[in-house]
């Protein structure tokens, strides 16, 4: 069963649609992906499907959502503590 969506295929990150916890297999795209939490992830929060470098865009629904403000491995909680409206350099 997946506990988490993801929207586009561009999507650097996953929305969960269950509380996460740190260790827990997160699977999404009908449950033929997975991914490692990295952290304690809350409901409806957004998950790295990718690692991204300080700087580098950050997708959701197919969309620029903001900027990693750091670099960002697969798993990490994707939250305001590493995503900005600004790129940075």
């Amino acid at each position: 069963m997946f506990n988490a969506i993801i929207i586009n295929p561009r999507d650097t990150v996953v929305t969960v649609t269950t509380p996460i916890k740190k260790g827990e297999v997160i699977y999404y795209a009908s449950c033929k992906k997975a991914v490692t939490a990295g952290a304690n992830i809350p409901v409806y929060h957004k998950v790295a499907i990718q690692k991204a470098k300080k700087g580098e865009k950050i997708y959701k629904y197919g969309e620029i959502i903001g900027y990693a403000t750091e670099d960002i491995e697969r798993g990490d909680h994707v939250h305001t503590h590493n995503l900005g409206s600004e790129k940075t350099d």
